[in-house]
């Protein structure tokens, strides 16, 4: 009789468990779907915003284009001359329309990464090229009286294999955000070999640096660090996020280097070539 009231009670535990683990199953696939829901809705939702930044930045450029268009031609008084009050007029809606268009671009670009729109085009090229390049396109911009653009000549590495306009790039947010907050001194641009298949560029200022806790945000989309020198500089945002995004798909890495009132070196570290790839010459 007492084992017969046992094995009356061993079951109906069983039973018991059994049922609850039929409940835990039944909630854990409820709670699978609902993350595929929830999944699925950020895939749209991300779907949604890059086609809307893409969108957006296509019919903007089409009006700033004209814009740009019609100011040079009175920049350079094609029409007639104008006078000097104008000249300052037609300077200022130009730089805006200049500016404007370069946040355009950095949403263009987002929208294109994140839509895995982004080819890469490698290919051998020669670092004195490149830095010759940059040197010329930020040559008509430099105050040489208050900031000096130093490029270095490149340290045991002649040449390189990757996308040079991506790189490029790269290079010409970090230089173009040095001599944003450098008022006076320099900005340095160097390359050089690190181990037997690496490249460190890096572009150090003399500018007004960033505190070490503000280091892990500044790659980061939309991300602007809040200064008095900043308040007066207009930007998306996006422009060391677009880097770090550029970087991953060069097979490398960003960082920075950076302390107040001494500087910042923002740097780039990626391979020479793939690993097997040989160079052509």
């Amino acid at each position: 009789m007492a084992e017969s009231t046992e094995l009356m009670r061993l079951q109906a535990e069983n039973a018991s468990l059994r049922q609850e683990l039929e409940e835990t199953n039944q909630g854990v696939l409820a709670l699978y779907a609902e993350l595929d829901t929830q999944a699925l809705q950020l895939k749209q939702a991300s779907e949604l915003k890059s086609r809307f930044l893409s969108y957006m930045s296509h019919e903007f450029r089409t009006p700033l284009g004209s814009i740009l268009s019609i100011t040079g031609l009175l920049r350079d008084q094609l029409d007639g001359p104008l006078n000097d009050e104008q000249q300052k007029q037609v300077v200022f809606v130009r730089t805006s329309a200049q500016e404007l268009t370069e946040m355009v671009n950095d949403l263009l670009d987002l929208a294109k990464i994140e839509a895995g729109r982004i080819t890469i085009s490698p290919g051998w090229f020669d670092m004195f090229d490149l830095f010759a390049a940059l040197r010329g396109t930020f040559r008509p911009i430099v105050d040489s009286e208050s900031v000096d653009l130093v490029f270095e000549e490149p340290v045991g590495i002649t040449r390189l294999f990757t996308d040079d306009k991506k790189l490029a790039q790269i290079l010409r947010n970090f230089i173009s955000n040095a001599l944003k907050f450098t008022l006076r001194g320099e900005v340095r641009v160097s390359a050089q070999l690190v181990g037997e298949n690496e490249v460190r560029f890096a572009v150090s200022d003399t500018g007004i640096g960033i505190p070490e806790e503000l280091h892990g945000q500044l790659f980061e989309d939309f991300v602007q660090i809040d200064s008095p020198l900043q308040k007066r500089l207009r930007g998306t945002g996006l422009g060391l996020s677009l880097c770090k995004r550029y970087a991953e798909l060069l097979g490398g890495s960003v960082g920075v280097e950076s302390n107040p009132t001494v500087g910042s070196t923002f740097y780039l570290v990626m391979p020479v070539s793939p690993s097997g790839e040989e160079d052509d010459e």
